[in-house]
């Protein structure tokens, strides 16, 4: 039996100070002013005051101080095909080499997202929820028949649920949002990325103003 499921993702941190705003700002503020030796002109609140400079300028390069930032996202894998085109990115992705979807683990089946405007109980819905019962049972026969799990994969469909941990710097947190919220961008990209943005605009605020503004403001 095939388990539907919405794609969503998930802001990773080890400590509280990972996604804290001052602490990124005072990173960042550190780095830019090596560049004059400044150092001596930090104080408490300077270095919001220093961003919202370096942005309004397009000093980017300033930004990437401010640290890597992690996202699982828990999609489909037409959305983590394009997702590792961003080369500036780690990634670390669920393998379907190694994980056995036959396992107790996996509930003996195969989870799957449902591409973006099929609604339920609609044909088209119904039509695709057929497709993956079907790539189900082929990749569940090839795993009786004692193929490995990396054989077997050949059948598991597209919409087959995955997760991708990317990990990069602001700058390209930004050039991400900027391609992947586009109204030309994939829908599946966009179900993700405009909800992201509005999390990172939220949390580390000034960086994505103009973004934010663009796809998520109401």
């Amino acid at each position: 039996m095939v388990i539907v499921i919405e794609p969503y993702f998930e802001r990773l941190q080890i400590t509280e100070s990972d996604w804290d705003k001052d602490v990124i700002f005072q990173r960042i503020e550190l780095a830019a002013r090596t560049c004059y030796k400044s150092e001596d002109l930090i104080q408490l609140g300077s270095g919001e005051r220093l961003v919202r400079g370096l942005v309004s300028r397009g000093h980017w390069a300033m930004i990437e101080f401010g640290g890597m930032f992690t996202v699982r996202f828990f999609c489909d894998r037409g959305f983590s095909h394009e997702i590792v085109r961003h080369r500036m990115c780690s990634f670390a992705q669920e393998s379907t080499r190694y994980c056995d979807y036959t396992k107790g683990k996996f509930g003996k089946e195969i989870t799957v997202i449902a591409p973006p405007g099929l609604l339920k109980h609609s044909q088209a819905y119904q039509d695709w929820l057929d497709g993956m019962k079907r790539s189900e049972n082929a990749y569940i026969a090839l795993r009786e028949q004692k193929f490995k799990p990396q054989i077997a994969r050949a059948n598991l469909p597209i919409s087959i649920k995955t997760e991708i941990c990317v990990a990069t710097n602001l700058r390209e947190w930004f050039h991400i949002f900027e391609l992947r919220c586009a109204p030309t961008a994939h829908p599946s990209m966009r179900q993700l990325m405009i909800p992201l943005l509005d999390e990172f605009h939220e949390v580390i605020p000034f960086i994505f103003d103009t973004l934010w503004e663009k796809y998520c403001k109401k």
